[in-house]
């Protein structure tokens, strides 16, 4: 259906009509490539309905204010281990890294954890989704949305 949204692009309490949000640590691995090619890709896997959905496009930073809204919802637990981990680097032994947990635990008593200036949120804006069935003697279906301005062109793909 041209000019039609991919169901999947409005379909989680992540997900908006301005793009698909997630969070790390923008100092890891991750973080780094995002800050030298600001673009990515997502894939769902479902093996056993034989189903994948993938997107792409560019991704953006989140303010600030953005990221500690959705930091405070997270469990207490987690927002000390946003502080504690270096995402990504080596790490001597398991007890150097619960030590860094101890550390934080300590150091931010009660519920009241700030959000590390090291960690953020971004938004992935889609430009392409693919929707993959997988079907007999690899005669898949394959759709694929491509967004042009505010609409969105759909296209039927070979397997």
């Amino acid at each position: 259906m041209p000019g039609a949204v991919p169901p999947c692009a409005t379909s989680s309490s992540r997900a908006s009509t301005s793009g698909l949000a997630f969070y790390t640590n923008r100092d890891s691995g991750k973080g780094r490539h995002l800050a030298e090619n600001p673009n990515a890709a997502i894939a769902l896997y479902w093996r056993e309905l034989d189903r994948q959905v993938t997107g792409s496009g560019p991704v953006t930073p989140m303010s600030d204010d953005e990221s500690l809204a959705y930091f405070r919802t997270r469990p207490r637990e987690a927002r000390i281990g946003a502080w504690a981990s270096q995402q990504s680097r080596p790490v001597a032994s398991r007890e150097v890294l619960d030590a860094a947990f101890t550390a934080f635990d300590v150091r931010f008593t009660g519920d009241d954890v700030p959000l590390p200036a090291h960690w953020g949120g971004y938004r992935l804006e889609p430009q392409t989704f693919e929707f993959w069935k997988g079907r007999e003697h690899r005669l898949h279906d394959r759709f694929r949305y491509t967004r042009d301005g505010g609409a969105w062109q759909l296209e039927r793909l070979w397997p």
